[in-house]
């Protein structure tokens, strides 16, 4: 009768994993016990520290430079607009279309540039008596916005006055768009330099040479914010003689820049 256990399934070679040894390794092992020999066995994992990369050997200095560049606002944002008041809706709506367009007219013919409504309004007015509401009347308003050169914003105002015209809600002062593109790059350029004395001054004072810029970051240079008018500006009197003064002054254009540097 033949043994059962002589049957029985080997275990596979992944189940037992001195088993991968080959033959031939296998016997070339016994030929060096039997002679006497020795074997270093290969290492099947090793770690291995990291090795400095020339990156991490670098010494480097991080500096920021700053850059301002100022320009004249030489253009002016004005909102302006009509009010009215009446007993009906219908009355006061007609009365601001009428000086509405009045006002548009005007604008138009001194060829300021975008021109666009930016409000109309109608509300009702109530007088309130002894918790009793009453309606008294409606108050309508229509605004407009453009943009002029600073020079013409004072008499474009006051002839819009006249035309119809009978609040001045705001006036600030910007730049043009290529002044400030220009600006913009000197801004840049400034920045740049700031930051390449920095290091110079910091590394001389140390002993050391600035060698090469390894890393440049532009932090941006902004666009400045159109600079308000810093008083109210009131309708004035159609018969007066003076017309409105407007000074626009400066704007500052800045720019930031970063430098990595080796030494």
């Amino acid at each position: 009768m033949k043994d059962k256990s002589l049957n029985s399934v080997a275990p596979s070679p992944q189940a037992l994993p001195w088993k991968r040894w080959s033959i031939a390794a296998i016997a070339t092992l016994c030929t060096l016990g039997s002679t006497g020999a020795s074997m270093t066995l290969p290492v099947l994992a090793q770690s291995r520290l990291p090795q400095p990369t020339q990156e991490r050997m670098l010494r480097t200095l991080t500096v920021t430079g700053q850059g301002t560049e100022k320009i004249p606002s030489t253009l002016a944002q004005v909102q302006l607009g009509v009010e009215a008041q009446g007993k009906t809706a219908q009355q006061v709506q007609q009365e601001v279309a009428r000086r509405s367009s009045a006002v548009v007219a005007l604008l138009k013919s001194r060829s300021v540039d975008k021109l666009q409504t930016t409000g109309i309004n109608l509300n009702p007015q109530y007088n309130y008596d002894n918790g009793k509401q009453t309606l008294t009347g409606y108050q309508a308003s229509n605004t407009v916005s453009f943009r002029v050169p600073t020079g013409q914003a004072g008499v474009i105002m006051d002839d819009a006055v006249k035309a119809g015209a009978s609040k001045i809600d705001s006036v600030s002062f910007a730049a043009t768009d290529q002044a400030i593109a220009d600006a913009q790059k000197v801004a840049l350029r400034k920045a740049t330099q700031d930051a390449q004395e920095q290091a110079k001054a910091v590394l001389s004072a140390l002993g050391f040479a600035p060698k090469d810029i390894i890393g440049i970051q532009v932090n941006g240079a902004n666009t400045p914010t159109p600079r308000p008018y810093p008083m109210a500006l009131m309708a004035k009197s159609a018969d007066s003689a003076a017309s409105t003064p407007v000074e626009a002054g400066e704007q500052s254009v800045q720019a930031s820049v970063t430098l990595r540097i080796s030494y």
